[in-house]
């Protein structure tokens, strides 16, 4: 039996929860076997130390988390005199997502790309780039504009931007330990460092793993549910605008750009619409923080029929420009 939408929503919320708490577990785990290969017998205060850089990275998120993602990405605020309509966009979006409008920024990038991002739905903002609103038109800017506030009203931007700080968190703690395994875990003090039982041993053979294989779950656990969450936000665009060809138009424009996205990184590419860092569109796509432009485009489509009988019988969606 399909879901609605707000089962849907949910479900992601609970999705969150798991993974999120996954994640921690990777930090202690990797926290644990740094402190256990320097002092082994005082490895739970690495567990601990562990736990409270994960919850540090949580309110991190919360408090300066949007500002960090913003920055990184170049993005300054849209003004009325410069971008009004794209901002009667946005306000139209939110008023049929029924949540506070967003605040609007702009990233001077000229290939076309969208993010959102906020604590919550009181907080959203969402980030345009300039090659963004050179290359669509307002049908397609509209179901842009109403997936990125679909992200926000589904509370997603929340479960992004933490990921974003805690994946940044273990690739760095997955350095630490490497570093520490090749100078210092085979030395002869490092060896002779305690002798009690085998300890030392133990956690240098699951600190080999973990340097190995932490950054892959990092990254896999980061992928996990975002493909869910666009299909998902792809969805409830469709019903905010009654129009998804517009965003199925506007998600094939976007994918197949020629020209590359400058400010995006492997921090923040699970928050764009589009992946910025994706190489190809062709084959699997287990292993891409996106469905494939061609299955999500496929989905929305086989919603228009549904669509289509709806704005014959209600003439005046999608919205009108406003003037």
């Amino acid at each position: 039996m399909k879901k609605s939408i707000r089962e849907q929503i949910e479900a992601n919320k609970r999705g969150s929860f798991l993974f999120a708490s996954l994640m921690v577990v990777l930090i202690s785990a990797l926290t644990s076997c740094i402190v256990g290969i320097a002092a082994p017998k005082s490895w739970q205060f690495g567990l601990l130390g562990g736990v409270g850089l994960s919850l540090l990275m949580v309110l991190i998120a919360r408090a300066s988390g949007p500002g960090i993602v913003l920055s990184i990405s170049g993005a300054r605020e849209a003004t009325d005199e410069e971008h009004r309509m794209l901002q009667n966009v946005v306000e139209e979006m939110a008023i049929a997502a029924g949540i506070p409008t967003p605040k609007v920024y702009v990233i001077e990038d000229s290939a076309p790309n969208a993010f959102a991002t906020g604590r919550d739905s009181n907080s959203g903002v969402v980030a345009i780039t300039q090659g963004l609103l050179r290359k669509l038109d307002r049908d397609e800017l509209q179901g842009v504009m109403a997936h990125e506030i679909a992200h926000i009203r589904n509370l997603d931007i929340r479960y992004m931007t933490t990921v974003s700080l805690m994946g940044g968190l273990i690739a760095l703690l997955s350095d630490v330990l490497s570093t520490q395994l090749r100078w210092g875990a085979f030395s002869r003090r490092g060896r002779n460092r305690d002798n009690d039982g085998g300890s030392n041993p133990i956690f240098i053979v699951v600190g080999l793993l973990l340097a190995i294989l932490a950054p892959l779950f990092g990254w896999l656990l980061q992928m996990a549910v975002s493909r869910k969450r666009e299909f998902l936000a792809d969805a409830s665009a469709a019903e905010m605008t009654r129009y998804p060809e517009g965003l199925a138009s506007a998600l094939k424009k976007i994918s197949y750009d020629p020209e590359p996205l400058e400010v995006a990184n492997r921090a923040t590419q699970h928050m764009y619409i589009v992946n910025p860092l994706q190489l190809s569109e062709e084959g699997n796509d287990w292993f891409s923080s996106h469905p494939s432009t061609e299955a999500r485009i496929k989905a929305l489509l086989g919603t228009s029929s549904f669509y289509e009988k709806e704005r014959r019988l209600m003439p005046s969606a999608p919205i009108e420009p406003l003037n």
